[in-house]
């Protein structure tokens, strides 16, 4: 068992000892929030990690502002937003060192009547990848590395500056920069020893190109598992920079300016505990198996319709600028960061690592539209375009990555791939999802309009 993960039999030892005294029972969002309640520990130990304990359906259709938005055929103000079936998944059940005498425990979100899984809950959705992957003989393996922006300023200060004017942690680009480093490791650091001890193991930091963005890297793992951890690092990170005094956030695109924040999302198949995509194929100083060119061809070749699993923002897209380090064309190329798809890696290290995903993205949509896609790949022996070499921001003939939210939303729309991946009721309660956030921009008054238009038009 890894470092600060759990067995129930533990956790009922450490809080006869009071050592531990509130457990957090949490699922996400679309947004990829997480939500949940505070239990105490005595009841969790005697009651809820069993029997579960319930949640308002409403939290699987609410917008960024917790209004529920009507028009999902799911849960609505005709159905009178009932409950959903919270149950513990005692595998993810670890000590949140981050915040006093706290365990915490992802949930599987199921049907209070019939206790099957909710469809169109995230964490549904990729455990229904996963089991297609397993009927196909594959286990999947992945990592994320997830980039920050950090700031001196608080949460509560930076929404009274209505998040302008805010003071990055460091003041010049520090990609790789020890001594800007140095500047951050009070918050840095402290992330990293408190995943460290609760159950998630970290490789490293690093600064990124940004000044004051950082990268945090922690150990790959099975897929579902690498996508919680991925889940409970984020709200660590929000959670010891609210103790902190800082802010940190995953936007991708905080400021035009600077670079954007990435998800870069690395995976591999395994099978008997050997990975399969090594091979005796050459592939320029590649060598890879069918299983591999077969995934790398479906994940890419799908890309335009799951973009919205990538992207899943307005600001998203903001990322996509030539020679700015995100991925603005669909090509694959070795050890290439030009490139959206980037391998690396030789024999049982060979993986294929995605540079479209943002900061921004719900990991367990990440991760399923990843498998989805490359599992069709092999399913129909899709075959890759061919290796690329050199500067693919120069090859204007490549395909280019959806330029907005709302081009990503229709081509998601017309994907029958989507619809029959995740089936008509998910693909039909998250197209409203995308549509919704798109409104919501499309009518909302911006900064931008007002500095250039409230004069001089």
């Amino acid at each position: 068992m890894v470092r600060g993960q759990l067995s129930l039999d533990q956790l009922r030892s450490r809080v006869e000892t009071d050592e531990i005294e509130t457990v957090i029972v949490a699922f996400t969002d679309h947004y990829g929030r997480m939500h949940g309640k505070r239990l105490d520990a005595e009841f969790f130990v005697g009651e809820a990690a069993n029997h579960g304990t319930h949640g308002c359906d409403y939290l699987l259709t609410v917008d960024m502002e917790m209004e529920p938005v009507p028009g999902y055929a799911y849960a609505n103000w005709e159905f009178g937003y009932g409950d959903f079936h919270m149950v513990p998944d005692l595998d993810t059940l670890r000590v949140a060192d981050w915040l006093d005498g706290t365990a915490i425990v992802l949930c599987d979100l199921a049907d209070t009547d019939t206790g099957k899984l909710v469809p169109v809950a995230p964490r549904t959705m990729l455990r229904r990848q996963i089991e297609r992957a397993r009927e196909m003989g594959y286990e999947a393996m992945a990592a994320s590395e997830l980039e920050y922006f950090l700031y001196e300023d608080s949460y509560r200060d930076a929404a009274a500056k209505h998040y302008h004017d805010l003071t990055p942690a460091g003041w010049y680009i520090e990609d790789y920069h020890l001594l800007q480093g140095t500047r951050e490791e009070h918050y840095n650091g402290a992330v990293r020893r408190h995943l460290k001890r609760s159950g998630i193991p970290v490789e490293n930091s690093k600064g990124e190109w940004g000044r004051g963005q950082h990268e945090m890297n922690i150990r790959y793992a099975g897929i579902l598992e690498m996508a919680d951890r991925h889940t409970i690092m984020k709200l660590a990170m929000k959670d010891i920079a609210e103790k902190a005094g800082v802010s940190v956030t995953f936007m991708a695109k905080p400021d035009a300016s600077e670079a954007g924040s990435s998800c870069h999302v690395h995976l591999s198949l395994w099978r008997d505990g050997v990975n399969v995509f090594p091979g005796g194929t050459k592939f320029g100083p590649v060598s890879g198996s069918d299983e591999f060119r077969w995934f790398l061809a479906g994940w890419m070749g799908h890309v335009p319709e799951a973009m919205v699993a990538y992207a899943p923002t307005v600001n998203s897209y903001k990322r996509y600028v030539d020679e700015s380090w995100a991925p603005t064309r669909i090509a694959w190329s070795y050890d290439n960061r030009t490139a959206g798809f980037r391998v690396v890696g030789h024999d049982q290290s060979l993986r294929i690592e995605c540079r479209i995903p943002g900061a921004d993205v719900n990991p367990y949509l990440v991760y399923a539209a990843t498998l989805a896609s490359g599992l069709d790949g092999i399913a129909n022996k899709i075959e890759p375009d061919a290796i690329f070499e050199g500067n693919v921001y120069e090859a204007k003939d490549l395909p280019h990555v959806p330029p907005t939210l709302r081009d990503a939303t229709d081509t998601f729309e017309e994907s029958r791939f989507m619809r029959d991946a995740f089936g008509a009721d998910v693909h039909e309660h998250y197209l409203h999802f995308f549509r919704t956030e798109q409104a919501a921009y499309d009518q909302a008054v911006t900064d931008w309009e007002r500095w250039r238009y409230f004069e001089r038009i």
